[in-house]
Formats: C-alpha cells, structure tokens, sequence
C-alpha cells in the first residue's frame, strides 16, 4: 500500500479495515483463506472475523457429527472474543457429558460457556440441551442479550434459570411447534416464567407457546420496555382490545387472524401455513 508517496507493508492494515473485508466473505471462503493468510492477519482475524460465529443455515444440510465438529474449530478459533453464536440442533449427548462428568476436554461444551463472557448473542434453535444443563449454565450467560431456544425440548425450570441469570436480556425467541404435530407440548408455567423473570424483554416470540389471556396480560404489564409480541398461534390468547389500545398502544402484537384460528379449530387436519398471510397487528 502506498501512503504519501510512501509503499506502507500489507501487514500494517488497520483492523479495522481488514475486518470489514474479512466479513464479505462466505463461511467456506473464510474457512479457505484464513488459514494462509499472514501471522499479524491471523491475529487480527481470530480477535474480530471468528467474534460473531452463524451456521444455522449451513448446520440446516448437516448431519450432528459435522455440526459438532465446525462448531467446535469456529469457537476455538475465536479465542474469547465470541460476541455471536448461532448454531443449529447442537448435540445434547456432549454438552450433558462435559456438565455431568465435570471434564476438562475441550469440547464445544466447554468453548462455548468459557468464552461467555463476552457473549451477546446465543441462537440454539432445536438444541438438544436438557433443563437440568440449562439451570446449572446459565449463570455463565449474564451478559447475553438476544437468545433463540426456539423447538427446544426445555421446561419451566430452564427459562427461570435463565431470567434470573441473563439480567441483560432484552430478546427471546421461543417458537414452538402446532400442537397437532405432537412432537413436544409446553405448559402455562413456563409462560408465567417469562412474564416474572425476564421484564426487561424488548422483543418477544412465542408462537405455539400456550399462552393464556392471563398469562398474556402478565407478560405486557411486567415487560415495560416490550415492543414486539409474536403469538401467532397462540389460541387460548384472548385478547382485550380496548384495554390494548389504552394501556399498550406503543406495542406491536403480531397475532394469528380470526379466519386462520376459525380454520384450525374446525379442521381436523394439521394446520395449514400460508407464507402470503396478512397477519394482524396490534396498536402501533
């Protein structure tokens, strides 16, 4: 490079510069070209590039032995500056191994709460984790903000744990599946979790949760700062309107249309899905 008529060496790249470049590439591409790139490169790259770690579309097409495998490389090549960590049905068999036998390998269990503490972002959809794990880690998780434990086959003592630990979060993602698949069932406890123990949430999704008419009034009155609600096919979600536009007017509830609702209680088939539907919001 070449600076006031000066050729300034490729190493000396500010960091920033080289992150931003870094960033564009695919994960297959970073895979390729990190490791051939220069000693100072390297460091700036395992400190920045590997901070924010996402292969939930990519762990979508794997089986669990390759999942684990990536997720294990990608966090220690982030040392402890792992910021971002969305990955796809992790395995649960190493995760309640490395809790339950106190091990000092280092499996990705292991990766994952040890370099927490810079940990904003934790997306674990369809992770394999038990409740018992979940209660004994969550401490270590104080500083996640946004966290996705959507199709987890967690309960209610899970959710606590993590409300009385994650002081800080502000997004939850808890998307279940339609009761009529019959693959996991949750209780009103755990709603009832969410509404005493995590009132700083901002943003809220608990679609095919159950959720009572007063559950749902729990949540919107203890969550002050809350401006999106999804309950889309939350059924026993009885909504008032009046007192929604006097009392929540600032917040946007993302609900499933009556004709939809009327269309699943009166058939006996699994629920239909439309990606073209006009959900209906609330206030806002």
């Amino acid at each position: 490079m070449e600076e006031n008529g000066e050729i300034r060496p490729w190493d000396e790249m500010i960091p920033e510069a080289l992150e931003l470049i870094f960033n564009e590439l695919s994960l297959q591409e970073k895979l390729n070209v990190i490791p051939i790139v220069c000693k100072p490169w390297g460091k700036v790259v395992a400190e920045r590039v590997w901070k924010d770690i996402d292969i939930i579309e990519w762990g979508k097409l794997r089986n669990h032995d390759d999942r684990d495998r990536m997720l294990q490389m990608l966090i220690n090549r982030s040392t402890s500056s792992l910021r971002k960590l969305c990955a796809y049905e992790i395995s649960g068999n190493l995760m309640f191994s490395f809790i339950a036998d106190q091990l000092i390998q280092r499996v990705y269990l292991h990766f994952i709460f040890t370099s927490a503490s810079n940990l904003e972002t934790l997306w674990l959809p369809r992770g394999q984790m038990t409740t018992s794990i979940v209660e004994q880690v969550a401490w270590k998780l104080s500083t996640v903000t946004n966290m996705d434990l959507s199709y987890c086959e967690i309960l209610a003592p899970a959710l606590e744990a993590i409300g009385r630990n994650c002081k800080s979060l502000k997004e939850l993602h808890r998307v279940m599946y339609p009761p009529s698949y019959g693959i996991y069932g949750n209780s009103e406890e755990e709603t009832r979790v969410i509404a005493t123990t995590m009132t700083k949430l901002r943003h809220l999704e608990l679609s095919y949760m159950f959720l009572s008419s007063e559950c749902a009034h729990e949540i919107l009155s203890s969550c002050l700062q809350l401006e999106f609600f999804d309950v889309r096919g939350c059924y026993e979600a009885d909504f008032d309107e009046g007192l929604l536009k006097e009392k929540y007017s600032k917040i946007s509830i993302l609900r499933t249309p009556p004709r939809i609702i009327y269309q699943q209680v009166a058939s006996t088939s699994q629920p239909r899905f439309y990606e073209d539907i006009d959900w209906e919001f609330s206030s806002r």
